[in-house]
């Protein structure tokens, strides 16, 4: 049932693509069949609770986040609950995970895994952009304002769509605090 949403979301917005904000304020609405913008670059402001899909410096789609319990500060070890800051990849797809698609990020890199040994702790992994889980434990608009992951980025279903359909493999990722 998954695959067949996910497909069947693939197919809608191939053939009815993002209305791109303009200057003005107006939104434009691509062609019947245009091809989605494809993000370069994805950056997340963990201050600001914000994720930023960028092509060539320029802002394709701003969404809300959530990130881990202790959102502040750069993740040290795995149960920390924060999510990490630095640049990673997107670098693995997993469309049956227990939240609405998911994307890996390369954490922990080698400094990550330097900083771990040397603080002698498991630098942790499993950092994801990911849904909304796919049992809920309350109902979706409680996953809104507020930080609920173990260290993830969360994004609404729909937002996550978008990511996944924008960001080729192996887009960079830039965490900043």
């Amino acid at each position: 049932m998954r695959r067949l949403l996910i497909e069947l979301a693939t197919t809608v917005l191939v053939a009815f693509p993002f209305m791109a904000a303009q200057a003005d304020g107006t939104e434009s609405k691509p062609e019947l069949g245009a091809e989605i913008e494809q993000a370069d670059r994805v950056v997340v402001i963990k201050s600001q609770r914000r994720l930023y899909l960028m092509r060539d410096g320029e802002t394709l789609r701003e969404m809300d986040v959530a990130l881990g319990l202790a959102p502040e500060g750069h993740k040290t070890r795995s149960g920390d609950s924060r999510t990490p800051e630095g640049v990673y990849m997107l670098d693995i797809r997993n469309p049956d995970s227990d939240f609405f698609l998911s994307m890996h990020v390369s954490y922990p890199n080698e400094s990550d895994i330097a900083r771990a040994a040397m603080l002698g702790v498991d630098p942790g992994g499993a950092i994801m952009i990911h849904g909304l889980p796919n049992e809920m434990r309350y109902e979706e608009s409680s996953y809104r304002g507020w930080d609920w992951t173990d260290g993830c980025i969360a994004v609404s279903n729909a937002d996550m769509v978008d990511i996944w359909l924008m960001t080729p493999d192996m887009t960079p990722i830039e965490i900043l605090p």
